[in-house]
């Protein structure tokens, strides 16, 4: 049995951050690493459980979009792969085989991107309470996890640990950035 991986244990790289998900190191002044762990959170809490595999599965998922979406759009992927990692990373093999990345240090943009197809989570609350998600107005009568009329880009400000995400009107995202 696989074992889940709730916290990252790299002592000789600077710990910068534990988000819900994530664990983030210093490598050097130009690089970043990022350790997908195992551990759940919902509605911005953090369980005290861990989905084993859940870290690799989301490094995965983050490999094929920055792949997909490289023609398009840079981004700050150096490389997923520990061979190609410092020394002083690769190391730490067993635990970050598969679940981390080593990134770019870049200007952090504090924006989540979300697209919905459902109305669910906090964009349901929002559509109880006004009627809308993100201040953007919806039919009436749509009942919870119903299928969207069309698929709405919903972004969120990306809160800092122990805060939450707030949702926000796509235009807001232009003064943001």
């Amino acid at each position: 049995m696989i074992e889940a991986l709730y916290e990252s244990n790299c002592p000789d790289l600077k710990l910068v951050a534990r988000g819900k998900v994530r664990d983030l190191y210093e490598v050097d002044s130009e690089s970043l690493l990022f350790v997908a762990t195992d551990r759940i959170s919902a509605y911005d809490v953090i369980m005290k459980s861990a989905v084993a595999g859940k870290g690799k599965i989301l490094t995965q998922i983050s490999q094929f979009w920055f792949s997909f979406l490289q023609p398009v759009v840079q981004n700050h992927l150096i490389t997923a792969s520990i061979d190609e990692m410092p020394a002083i990373v690769q190391q730490y093999r067993d635990q970050l085989q598969g679940r981390s990345l080593l990134v770019k240090k870049v200007e952090v943009l504090p924006i989540e991107a979300i697209v919905r197809g459902y109305i669910t989570g906090s964009g349901w609350k929002e559509y109880e309470r006004q009627g809308t998600v993100c201040d953007m107005a919806l039919p009436e009568g749509l009942r919870e996890s119903q299928k969207l009329p069309r698929v709405l880009f919903t972004p969120s400000t990306k809160a800092e640990y122990g805060d939450h995400d707030e949702n926000i009107h796509p235009d807001k995202c232009a003064e943001i950035i």
